[in-house]
C-alpha cells in the first residue's frame, strides 16, 4: 500500500470509529495492538478555522469507552488532589504540559491558544482521554498520569480485533456492490 492509500484507509478507519470524518488530521499518532489508528495527532486549527487545542485525540471507541469508565470511577478528582499535594508529580506534569505544547507548535501556531495545552494540564485533570491519546502518542515517561491512567485500562483491543472485523465487514460490503453491479448488468442484457 502506497502513503496516500494508506493515509485514505486510516482515515476511512477513524471515520468507522467516529461515526464521521475526522477533521484536522496531521498525522496518525498511535496505532493500537490491532493495527487500527487509536490516536490522532491533530492540527491547531481545524480546517474551518476553529482554534483546537486538542492535539492528540483517541478515536478508537474501545479505548476512549475504557477510558469513559475511569473518568465515572473518580479517577480524575484523586489525580487532582495528588497533584495539590505532591510538588515531583507537580513539576512532571509542568513538563507534561511543556511538551504537548511543543509538539503542537510544531505544527503551527494559534495565538488564540497559545499556552492551553489540554485535559486540564498543567494544573488540574479535566479530562483523562486527553492524558491517555498524550501518553499513547508520546510513549512511556512523557505524560506521568496519562501513563497511569493507561496501566489502569485493560486491553481494550481483546478479545476481538477492531481491524479483523472491519475487515471483514469492508469485504462483505464490497461483494454486496458486486453482487448488485452483476445484477444490474444481468438485467441490462437482452436475451438472443
Amino acid at each position: 500500500m502506497t502513503a496516500p492509500e494508506s493515509l485514505e484507509a486510516d482515515l476511512r478507519a477513524v471515520e468507522r470509529q467516529l461515526g464521521r470524518p475526522a477533521r484536522g488530521v496531521a498525522e496518525v499518532a498511535h496505532r493500537c495492538p490491532c493495527g487500527e489508528p487509536d490516536v490522532l495527532r491533530t492540527e491547531p486549527r481545524l480546517p474551518d478555522g476553529t482554534p483546537f487545542p486538542t492535539t492528540y485525540y483517541a478515536t478508537c471507541p474501545r479505548l476512549t469507552g475504557a477510558i469513559s469508565t475511569l473518568e465515572t470511577e473518580g479517577v480524575m478528582k484523586e489525580m487532582s488532589s495528588r497533584l495539590a499535594e505532591d510538588p515531583e508529580l507537580r513539576a512532571a506534569y509542568e513538563q507534561a504540559h511543556e511538551h504537548y505544547l511543543a509538539r503542537r507548535g510544531e505544527l503551527g501556531e494559534v495565538p488564540e491558544i497559545s499556552g492551553v495545552s489540554a485535559g486540564g494540564m498543567p494544573t488540574r485533570v479535566k479530562c483523562l482521554h486527553v492524558l491517555v491519546a498524550h501518553s499513547l502518542a508520546a510513549g512511556p515517561g512523557v505524560n506521568p498520569l496519562g501513563d497511569e491512567a493507561l496501566e489502569m485500562l485493560s486491553d481494550w483491543w481483546v478479545p476481538t480485533s477492531c481491524a479483523a472485523l472491519h475487515a471483514a465487514e469492508d469485504a462483505a460490503e464490497d461483494a454486496a456492490e458486486d453482487a448488485a453491479e452483476d445484477a444490474a448488468d444481468a438485467a441490462g442484457r437482452t436475451a438472443p
